[in-house]
């Protein structure tokens, strides 16, 4: 099983979501949970459309962290 990073943003009126190493692999929802489900499922397409194409599927290299600073 791999493991990808998911960037997770919140917008004003909506959350999106993208993996760095899946490029054009993204989705947006209404609320964190709505968009959780749906880059679940763009991932699951994503990576058979590229094996349905003959084409590697990127293996996961990028990281995430949190940098607490003092105010």
């Amino acid at each position: 099983m791999k493991k990808y990073t998911v960037i997770y943003e919140r917008g004003k009126r909506n959350w999106s979501a993208y993996l760095p190493d899946l490029p054009g692999c993204v989705a947006t929802g209404k609320t964190r949970p709505i968009v959780v489900r749906r880059i679940k499922e763009a991932v699951a397409l994503h990576i058979e459309s590229l094996r349905f194409h003959g084409e590697a599927v990127p293996p996961p290299t990028t990281e995430a962290g949190v940098l607490r600073l003092s105010a």
